[in-house]
């Protein structure tokens, strides 16, 4: 992966961007699923998310969106008509899987789709090989470890973790029942895994980040609006891939004429705070980092940036489509995707400690123009032509 300049690939006229390194009859069915199980009428998919007084009690009451969440995904995996792989798993054998995830379950719903989609196709039916256990935390990162906690008791096979703060609760939670990072950082610098090549412990995944990718952030936001000459950088320094991240941005920026200043984020209640110092500031820009935290709350992080007139550049697609200017970053779907092939992979005997970390080596970048239009602002046309996608 490495030696690989970002702009060494274009597809099509637009830059392929490299790094180195269910309806009526299903709830018929559904029901009728249910009673020929008999007196157990739980779904094998569960969702609990923290609330108030969390540490109190094993499990939040299920709000009605979960619900239809829960069912959505229950659909999803039992009424698929993927063909089943002809390498699945011995019958009689329910599989157990525990996603644990620092956000609400309508910001990662997509995401959790994509696994179950792809566990799917490899042979894994929600019903008869495979329970999912879901925690969501709500952005209420305090609650994380009870969440991962609560995973072990239920003696579940293997745990997906998102974030650095998810991954590290299952850490400490568990040093036997192997975890599955779908989305992180530095998994090294976080002491998660000893390398990329041979993680070492009961912990592998994948990660989002690459060599360059803070700069490269820089320079294509500095593209996209030339009049920038600051910007904000929200960011949680309790990460230590946050804190290199950001002396990357610093260093990037002085070469293209920008200063970098840097709000701390550790929780959703600090947000707004950060966006009224920032508006004191006059900044005239915003880099958004990857923290549990911004991603949990990124619809009231882009709400807050176009209420002060901030263009952004985000981490992930999902904040340009949830109103932001722009992102540039990993496709995390295939994250998500990928993190069912490391279950199937540990499911059939592989050790996580022997299943190599991977880097994602295609980045994509999405602009929307309608925040554009909203920031007054006009990209320029070679600028959109290098993007992935043109949201208009």
């Amino acid at each position: 992966m490495q030696g690989r300049n970002p702009d060494q690939q274009r597809r099509g006229g637009r830059a392929r961007l490299h790094l180195p390194g269910r309806p009526r009859q299903y709830r018929a069915a559904h029901r009728a699923a249910h009673r020929r199980r008999g007196e157990d009428r739980r779904p094998l998919t569960r969702i609990v998310r923290a609330g108030p007084g969390f540490a109190s009690r094993r499990s939040a009451r299920l709000s009605e969106s979960t619900r239809r969440l829960s069912l959505a995904l229950i659909l999803g995996i039992s009424f698929s008509l993927v063909p089943l792989s002809a390498e699945a798993q011995p019958a009689g054998k329910v599989w157990r899987v525990g996603v644990l995830e620092p956000g609400e379950p309508s910001a990662r719903a997509h995401l959790i789709e994509a696994l179950s989609r792809r566990l799917r196709e490899l042979g894994y039916e929600e019903g008869r090989n495979l329970a999912i256990e879901l925690r969501f935390a709500n952005g209420r990162l305090e609650s994380l470890p009870s969440l991962a906690a609560e995973l072990v008791r239920l003696k579940v096979d293997a745990i997906v973790a998102s974030t650095t703060p998810s991954i590290r609760a299952a850490q400490r939670a568990t040093n036997t029942i192997p975890i599955v990072m779908s989305t992180v950082g530095d998994p090294i610098e976080a002491g998660f895994v000893v390398s990329f090549a041979r993680p070492g412990g009961n912990i592998t995944g994948r990660t989002t980040q690459a060599p360059e990718l803070m700069g490269k952030r820089v320079q294509l936001f500095k593209e996209a609006v030339p009049t920038l000459t600051s910007v904000a950088v929200l960011l949680d320094t309790r990460n230590a891939h946050e804190v290199h991240g950001f002396k990357e941005v610093t260093a990037a920026a002085q070469k293209v004429g920008i200063k970098p200043q840097s709000f701390e984020v550790r929780g959703p209640e600090e947000i707004d705070a950060a966006f009224a110092t920032i508006a004191l500031t006059r900044g005239s820009g915003l880099i958004v980092f990857e923290s549990a935290i911004n991603n949990s709350f990124r619809t009231r992080i882009v709400d807050l940036a176009t209420k002060h007139h901030l263009p952004g550049i985000y981490p992930f697609r999902d904040f340009a489509e949830s109103g932001g200017l722009m992102s540039f970053g990993a496709k995390i779907v295939d994250n998500y995707r990928q993190a069912a092939v490391y279950l199937d992979k540990i499911f059939k005997g592989v050790k996580a400690a022997d299943l190599p970390v991977e880097q994602p080596t295609e980045f994509e970048l999405v602009v929307n123009l309608k925040a554009a239009k909203a920031l007054g602002l006009t990209i320029p046309q070679p600028f959109l032509l290098r993007a992935d996608q043109v949201m208009e």
